[in-house]
């Protein structure tokens, strides 16, 4: 038992080691972090102070990031969930082949699309519209959540639908009614990864996005400047980090349980 719980420990620190070195790295002066002798002193929160004194202020690229992060979660639930509903119900070799097709695309690289995306946005009109990077992260986040969610649906006794059938429940009352509150922890666990995917994304928000007061967080942190060309403020990226870290460890903490319960659900029949 002593054993399990001092291994337990070490991963615990092993996983909490760069939050909190990050942690540590916000709260010292540029001399104390590069100094070979660390010591009692070069404690500060200056770094903190230049992040939240900004203009436009932190606050509000956490704003927008939460916002894109949301829009995303929402509009690939609202897609994959039928459709992965609609998967399930196929034929075995038909079925074989989407999910065949989907793990294709779910694995592919989408840099390589990224000059298309661009020329969309060039035609349709999409650069500097905050919403509107909800529209590729959905497409690219689609495929991932449609095989997700079919392996929940996959999970379910087919007897649950059979029954509701013949109380005379449709298509879309079996699926709002029966099926979607039992695949609730899939689909927050899922929904978990589509709004981690939409809030650290990088390239399409740096090229769709050019007005500072829109721009999501990591875009807004690589833009921080040292006093000089030759400095690197190590301390204000470590202090940005770990303020935009904070919503995503309050987003976990809040749906811990339906989130462990859908990373674990068809482990156990």
């Amino acid at each position: 038992m002593r054993f399990r719980r001092l291994a337990v420990l070490m991963v615990l620190l092993w996983s909490l080691l760069p939050l909190l070195w990050q942690l540590y790295t916000s709260l010292r002066t540029g001399s104390a972090l590069i100094s070979p002798q660390p010591g009692l002193s070069g404690w500060t929160l200056d770094n903190y102070r230049q992040i939240l004194s900004g203009d436009p202020p932190f606050w509000r690229f956490l704003l927008n990031s939460t916002v894109v992060g949301l829009a995303s979660t929402a509009l690939t639930l609202l897609l994959a969930i039928p459709c992965a509903y609609g998967l399930q119900r196929q034929p075995a070799r038909t079925r074989a082949l989407l999910s065949g097709a989907l793990l294709a695309a779910a694995v592919f690289p989408y840099v390589l699309l990224f000059l298309a995306l661009l020329e969309l946005a060039r035609r349709f009109g999409l650069a500097n519209h905050l919403l509107a990077l909800s529209l590729p992260y959905a497409g690219l986040s689609l495929p991932l959540a449609v095989l997700l969610l079919g392996a929940a649906f996959r999970d379910l006794p087919p007897e649950l639908e059979e029954s509701a059938l013949l109380e005379g429940l449709n298509t879309w009352q079996r699926l709002r009614w029966v099926l979607l509150p039992l695949i609730a922890p899939a689909s927050a666990s899922t929904g978990l990864l589509v709004f981690l995917f939409s809030w650290n994304e990088y390239p399409i928000a740096l090229t769709w996005i050019s007005r500072q007061e829109l721009l999501t967080l990591p875009i807004a942190i690589a833009r921080i400047a040292g006093s000089s060309v030759y400095t690197v403020p190590y301390g204000a990226f470590a202090a940005a980090t770990v303020l935009g870290s904070l919503p995503l460890l309050a987003l976990v903490v809040i749906f811990q349980k339906p989130i462990v319960a859908g990373l674990t659900q068809g482990a156990v029949k």
